[in-house]
């Protein structure tokens, strides 16, 4: 079996920042240990350093038995990668080396053999194709196939040989991600690593993974904020905030109260020390005032100076953190009294025709399975509909990719979309900065002044990553600044696909709070059952392609 140990490990981001110090904790053999903490705490970081993927120059992580990995952005791949890149690149490091030269010896014997079947590079090109095959079978490839093979029917009802050529890009984010979580959970690696294993999975898929995870004897340290995923599965929490972390040796049911408590001892034990100091420095002058006119008391006065130096040097105890405050101002604005109308509007070959009318101020959960139809719902809304109208459509809507579709959906009077994408695909903002985004603008948004755009981060609680390229953020922070843009852009009908899914509790909470204060209408595709529960319209994309509304949210429908 396998575990992981972390001992006072630290980290210094590259503008000199301390991200966090003397972490420690354990993950003993068949543990299921969770980090919990808020967005850009460090928790991902501190996954990517025990995964090697970071250089750990402060303290040390022991590891023992296999590593699986799955990091944060699966689930978002768009790219040309096909289904097999994807399997190799969660297999074990020799499987991936052997895969990957496999792949590129074939290619080059094919291409050797078109021009010259019976050349000498054609021959050449055989035999280290010969031996890529024979180093396959020897690190356990054909074993992998048959994994691969296992997995592939399970999650796509399609055999190896017909799906690994497969774009990844044609999977929803939840068959990307099921299909990760499950080669890694019937994989050989001992240890595995999950950063937001939920994100993009239905509820029935979350219910999975729970199942998966209590029995599983894998020693697994994952990142989530799915509150009932946390509950039922967490053995151990690692809190990571206010720039260390802590550890509470039960589950999550029980960690929010035990951080309570936590935070009220470190004030008690905070304002016991300052006392102590206060009496130290007290004695240390009475003593220095005295030792000025008696001699005899030089060696008293030399005492309290030493023991009050040791008692500094010691430092007070941790400070408890200051508790995020977000505050979204979503503004919106009024429209007509029909937002949205959809008359005999059919997703190509995933939905069956439908109607919808969704009124001014409604709250509409799009809920159903992956691969429904949901987001490409969300998509066609978010380019203005079948019939766009330009004064009120974004300029750069048509930047979505299209959705094929019959029928109509038309958007009402004043009604101006803004769309919240699920994978964060913002590829122009990846390389700037947020203070960039907000004070130079672009062709679509005004800009505002260095003062105003450093206001609005604060509000978002990203002040301090104003001048951190968006692409470097961790996924909560993309999305707290997402939503920023979306309060910028005076949109009065949300879109927002899966919203919450990088989001850490506060961040979630304020975005609920600023919901509920907006002006207009709000459409959103989640799986997150406690989000949903502030929502009061629900519409179910049905795996047989019918679309119904439902006076109560339904999670079990395949």
């Amino acid at each position: 079996m396998g575990y992981v140990d972390v001992a006072g490990v630290g980290h210094i981001l590259p503008d000199g920042r301390e991200l966090f110090a003397e972490v420690s904790f354990r993950v003993g053999e068949g543990a299921k240990v969770a980090l919990v903490g808020p967005n850009g705490a460090g928790k991902t970081t501190l996954l990517r350093m025990v995964a090697g993927d970071l250089p750990v120059k402060t303290g040390a992580i022991a590891r023992s038995g296999g590593l699986g990995v799955m990091r944060q952005f699966i689930g978002m791949i768009g790219d040309d990668s096909t289904l097999a890149d994807l399997a190799l690149g969660l297999a074990p490091p020799a499987l991936r080396d052997a895969g990957r030269r496999l792949v590129e010896t074939e290619a080059a014997m094919r291409a050797a053999e078109v021009r010259g079947k019976y050349s000498t590079a054609a021959g050449k090109a055989q035999l280290a194709y010969a031996d890529a095959l024979a180093a396959w079978g020897e690190v356990g490839g054909y074993d992998a196939e048959v994994l691969f093979d296992t997995v592939a029917t399970i999650v796509l009802d399609l055999p190896w040989d017909a799906a690994r050529e497969r774009p990844v890009r044609t999977l929803s984010g939840g068959q990307q991600k099921r299909f990760a979580l499950e080669l890694l959970l019937r994989g050989p690696d001992e240890v595995l690593l999950l950063d937001e294993p939920d994100n993009f999975l239905d509820v029935p898929g979350k219910r999975w993974l729970e199942g998966r995870l209590r029995e599983s004897g894998k020693s697994v340290l994952y990142v989530s904020h799915d509150r009932e995923l946390l509950a039922q599965t967490a053995d151990r929490v690692v809190a990571v905030e206010g720039g260390s972390a802590w550890v509470h040796p039960a589950g999550f049911a029980s960690w929010h109260e035990a951080r309570v408590a936590r935070h009220a001892r470190l004030d008690e034990l905070r304002k016991r020390w300052d006392e102590e100091h206060q009496k130290l420095r007290e004695l240390m002058l009475m003593y220095k005032q005295k030792a000025a006119y008696n001699d005899g008391m030089a060696s008293r006065y030399q005492a309290a100076q030493t023991r009050l130096r040791k008692f500094e040097e010691a430092g007070p105890p941790p400070v408890p953190p200051k508790d995020q405050d977000i505050r979204m101002r979503l503004t919106g604005g009024r429209t007509g009294k029909r937002a949205v109308i959809a008359e005999q509007l059919e997703l190509d070959g995933l939905t069956y025709p439908f109607d919808l009318e969704l009124w001014y101020g409604d709250r509409v959960a799009v809920l159903g399975a992956n691969g429904t139809g949901k987001s490409h719902f969300l998509r066609l809304l978010a380019r203005g509909g079948t019939d766009p109208d330009p004064a009120n459509t974004p300029v750069d809507a048509a930047a979505l990719a299209p959705v094929a579709h019959d029928g109509v959906i038309r958007l009402g009077a004043r009604v101006r979309p803004g769309h919240f994408s699920q994978t964060h695909d913002r590829p122009e903002l990846m390389d700037k900065t947020l203070v960039d985004v907000l004070w130079r603008g672009d062709e679509h948004r005004a800009g505002m002044d260095r003062h105003a755009a450093m206001a609005a981060l604060s509000r978002y609680e990203l002040a301090g990553q104003g001048d951190q390229r968006f692409g470097t953020l961790s996924g909560g922070q993309q999305a707290r600044f997402l939503v920023l843009l979306l309060e910028l852009s005076g949109a009065t009908l949300l879109l927002l696909d899966e919203p919450t899914d990088n989001l850490d509790l506060a961040s979630a909470e304020a975005l609920e709070a600023g919901l509920n204060a907006f002006e207009g209408t709000v459409i959103a595709v989640t799986h997150d059952r406690w989000f949903t529960r502030s929502f009061d319209r629900f519409v179910l994309f049905g795996g047989d392609g019918e679309v119904v509304e439902t006076p109560e949210p339904v999670w079990d429908v395949k």
